[in-house]
Formats: C-alpha cells, sequence, structure tokens
C-alpha cells in the first residue's frame, strides 16, 4: 500500500518557521563576525583577542634567547640543568642557584632559565688561534713533519699551503624590540595569580616558560611575562568602565516616615517624681576552684611559641615585665638551677611523677623544698617589654609532654 504524500505549500508555513531564514538573510547584509566579538548569544571573544600575547621568539642553536640587557636558555628533551649550563659555557652551581633548583634536577623540553650573566660568545669558547684566524700550532706542527731530513739546497725555500680558516660563528642575534619582564616568584604565588597579576591569559605563561599541565611553578624561580600583542584591539571604554553616578543620583530617594507623619506627643514625668525601684540582688556563690584544668597558667598572656617535641619542649608565654609568675599546680620545689647564661630556672614536683619546668624567671621568692600551693607566686618574670617571657614545661618523668592538655 503506498501512503499518500504530503505537500506543503508556503501559505501553510508557520511564521516561526520563516524565523530563521529571516536572520539568515539579515546576516548577509552585515560584515560577518568571524571571531564572535559581536553579542551573538553568550560567545563573546572581545576579551581574549584584547589581551592575545607574541609567540616566545625562537632560540639560536646553544637554546639561548638574548635581549638587550638579559639572557634566557631553554631547555631541551632530556637536559638537566647541568647539560644546559655547559652548553651556554657558564657554571652549572651557579646557573642552578640562581633559578633555585638543583644542577642533577631534571628539564623539561622548552623549559627556560635566566641566566645570571650572558653567556660567552660562541666563537671565543675553546678557541686556540691566533687573532688573524691561523692555527699556530696545527702550523707549526706541520711544518716541522714536513721538513726533509737534509736539504739538497741550503738556499732553499719550502712552501706550504694554509689550511682554510673555517668560518666563524655568527655574532649571537639580540632580540628587537620591548624586552619581557622578569618575574621572580614569592611564596603563596601560583601561575593564574601571576597571569591575572600582568592581565595575559595562564596558557601563554605556561608557552613562554615551557611550564607543565599542571602550571606549577616554584618559589624563586623567574618567568618571562609574555609581550602583549601589538595587533590586538585597544579595550573599549564600555568594556573596561563602569558608570558611576554621585551620591543620591541614579535612584529616588524615599522619604522618611517621620517627614510625613509627625510623631504622637508623649508624656514625660519629671525625674524628680520618677521613684527607682530597688534592684534586685543575686547572691553568686564563690567557685570552689578557678579552673577545672589539670594546671593553671603560670602567667597570663599569649602563647609566643608552641611546643614541638624535640625543638621546643614547652610553651613560651608573653606577659609584662615583672609579672608574677605562678605555680601550676601544689606541689614541692624540686631544685631551683639555671642556665648555662645563668637564666634561674625552677623545677616543682607534682604528684603521679609529673614535674612542671619555670625558666627565665627572676626574683625567686621559694627556695628548694617549700611547698606550694596552686597560683601561688613563686617568681616574677624577667626580661624587655620586647623579650619578657616565661618557658614553661610539662614533664612526665624525664619525657617532655605538651602542656596545653594540661592547661585546658
Amino acid at each position: 500500500m503506498t501512503r499518500p504524500q504530503t505537500v506543503f505549500h508556503p501559505k501553510f508555513l508557520r511564521p516561526a518557521a520563516l524565523l530563521p531564514l529571516a536572520l539568515i538573510a539579515a546576516a548577509c547584509t552585515a560584515p560577518l563576525d568571524y571571531d564572535l566579538r559581536g553579542q551573538i548569544g553568550a560567545f563573546n571573544t572581545t576579551k581574549a583577542a584584547q589581551t592575545a600575547t607574541e609567540s616566545r621568539p625562537a632560540p639560536d642553536s646553544r637554546g639561548l634567547i638574548t635581549y638587550p640587557s638579559y639572557q634566557v636558555a631553554v631547555a631541551r628533551n632530556g637536559d638537566t640543568v647541568a647539560d644546559l649550563a655547559t652548553r651556554v659555557g657558564l657554571p652549572a652551581v651557579e646557573v642552578a642557584r640562581f633559578n633555585g633548583v638543583e644542577t642533577r634536577d631534571p628539564l623539561r623540553k622548552g623549559e627556560v632559565l635566566v641566566l645570571p650573566r650572558r653567556a660567552p660568545d660562541a666563537s671565543a669558547r675553546g678557541s686556540n688561534r691566533s687573532p688573524g684566524g691561523v692555527d699556530i700550532a696545527s702550523l707549526a706542527g706541520n711544518a716541522i713533519d714536513s721538513a726533509p731530513a737534509s736539504s739538497p739546497n741550503p738556499g732553499s725555500v719550502t712552501t706550504t699551503t694554509l689550511q682554510e680558516t673555517p668560518a666563524k660563528p655568527a655574532p649571537t642575534r639580540v632580540q628587537e624590540g620591548p624586552e619581557p619582564v622578569r618575574h621572580k616568584v614569592t611564596r603563596g604565588e601560583t601561575a593564574y595569580t601571576i597571569a591575572r597579576l600582568y592581565q595575559i591569559p595562564v596558557k601563554s605563561l605556561a608557552e613562554w616558560n615551557g611550564l607543565g599541565s599542571d602550571f606549577a611553578i616554584r618559589e624563586g624561580q623567574y618567568l618571562l611575562i609574555p609581550l602583549k600583542d601589538p595587533n590586538a584591539p585597544a579595550p573599549t571604554p564600555e568594556a573596561t568602565e563602569t558608570a558611576v553616578t554621585a551620591p543620591g543620583q541614579g535612584s529616588a530617594t524615599p522619604t522618611p516616615p517621620s517627614a510625613t507623619k509627625p510623631l504622637p506627643d508623649e508624656e514625660v514625668a519629671p525625674v524628680a517624681n520618677v521613684t527607682s525601684e530597688p534592684k534586685p540582688s543575686v547572691d553568686v556563690e564563690q567557685p570552689t576552684r578557678a579552673s577545672q584544668a589539670a594546671m593553671g597558667y603560670p602567667v597570663t598572656g599569649k602563647i609566643i611559641r608552641a611546643y614541638s617535641k624535640g625543638k621546643n619542649d614547652g610553651i613560651d608565654i608573653s606577659a609584662a615585665p615583672g609579672s608574677a609568675v605562678k605555680a601550676a599546680e601544689a606541689g614541692t620545689v624540686a631544685a631551683i638551677t639555671a642556665d648555662s647564661n645563668k637564666v634561674p630556672i625552677i623545677v616543682i614536683r607534682h604528684d603521679r611523677n609529673l614535674l612542671s619546668v619555670y625558666a627565665n624567671v627572676d626574683g625567686i621568692k621559694v627556695k628548694k623544698g617549700d611547698r606550694v600551693n596552686r597560683g601561688q607566686s613563686i617568681a616574677q618574670l624577667r626580661g624587655t617589654a620586647e623579650e619578657a617571657y616565661v618557658h614553661f614545661e610539662v614533664r612526665d618523668g624525664f619525657e617532655s609532654v605538651d602542656p596545653l592538655p594540661y592547661l585546658q
């Protein structure tokens, strides 16, 4: 069975079906926007075109890119820092130190290292020739080897054909035009923050410096900032500036309610006629203990150095000079000694084989064998306003432990 064919007549076409045709016809009458810099839908590449950068110059045979005031070297496949430094004729340790790397570190193909000073000219490296281009040592050796044992004619002259002097290497080509900025990476910076700082694409930053796919950079690394493309369109004021109006302009100021309707009159009694009610009294019981912590702070101040096993066996608490240093817990004064700088140290023994140590104190008020209570003043804080602190330790036997769990 043959299906009947449906024939559409132009008069039955919907207006919505004619809309795309009208758009295409309208586009043919205007210049085509090949790079989508117009407002076609949500696509707009104006900003990308305005931040376009030039390509990095090609290096010479040794991998050098020379600018008027500095040089950079581009790594080859399989290079280490030492390989690159040897190729350009500079000490590997000097190049590595300047770029914050080690001499044996591998480099990516295309990675850039900034040279600490200008590399020696290739024509002057390993040359034993005279200024005129003749190899004196080779010429003398050839003359001795070719001289006859006994010359038949003492007055005769033997001639030797000199070899052609090899062509001199081409002089180092210095890049023309502006030279890129060298940015030294500081702690906390990323490739993205640096790209935003100089308003360049992060991809261009990576291509100029041979960064990896993760755009990782290191502290102390020098990065070349790509040069802006001089043919890029200048940003328009509409794209870079936002209209700013003076305060009060651009929007209507609402009328406050108090301006339309006055407040009602309020009767206020004179102060002399106001009788004050007695304030309620609340009895607050005195705490039976100042703190529920196992120990109390020896001074009231700020912890300026935390506990670190093997590095700082206690905590350092700053306070005003002359502040009272108090016993962290009840116990017996086990020792009063001093360090190598003759700074007094107090050791108090507590229950459960615990010891508390107080260093950098002065004006000691107790002696060995005294029984002290928690919070009792045992000394004063020594030092100036900038250096006044007490070094406080808690030891379980001979092992130092973090004091903070005992103080909290």
